[in-house]
């Protein structure tokens, strides 16, 4: 049974293109296998954390996690997964048409991740609603922020440790 690949390579050896001819050249094979080589060790071991960005990174062997940081460039192993939390304070709103509007100011803590962890679960918290079919508002809320703004939101925030609101807006009426 012939593959995809061997079939193409075939049909491009019958219209006079010799790919193998070509590879097996030092100048062109072997810089196609380093920039291959140092994409795989980039994508698979490096992780980048922006100075404001707290690393939370979990063992997919162990599952043993712990906190990354501050920012800065971390070599780790392809077993581990780094997602990446906001600490900067941020602006959470319910936005709306009408004259009702809520804010808050809130700010994640850092030395609370474990409890954030254990409440929300490890995840890319990036990948939190980034296919939004929601076409009628302007601003669309996803990742970190979006998580944090339910709880923020929720009645229980006052238990949660991880998130710190630091001031509160709403509309005057």
């Amino acid at each position: 049974m012939r593959t995809t690949l061997y079939r193409i390579l075939q049909a491009l050896q019958s219209a006079g293109v010799h790919v193998w001819s070509w590879l097996r050249r030092p100048y062109i094979g072997f810089p196609l296998l380093a920039v291959f080589l140092l994409l795989m060790f980039l994508l698979g071991w490096v992780n980048f954390l922006d100075s404001h960005h707290l690393g939370i990174a979990r063992n997919t062997i162990t599952g043993e996690m712990k906190a990354v940081g501050p920012g800065g460039i971390y070599v780790t192993g392809p077993w581990w997964r780094v997602a990446r939390v906001e600490t900067r304070t941020m602006r959470v709103t319910v936005e709306s048409g009408g004259r009702g509007y809520s804010g808050k100011l809130i700010q994640f803590q850092p030395e609370h991740w474990q409890e954030f962890v254990d409440t929300e679960g490890f995840r890319y918290w990036w990948w939190s609603n980034r296919i939004s079919f929601n076409w009628g508002y302007d601003v669309t809320y996803r990742g970190v922020p979006d998580v944090l703004r339910g709880y923020a939101y929720s009645p229980k925030v006052d238990e949660y440790k991880f998130i710190e609101v630091l001031a509160e807006y709403e509309s005057a009426e």
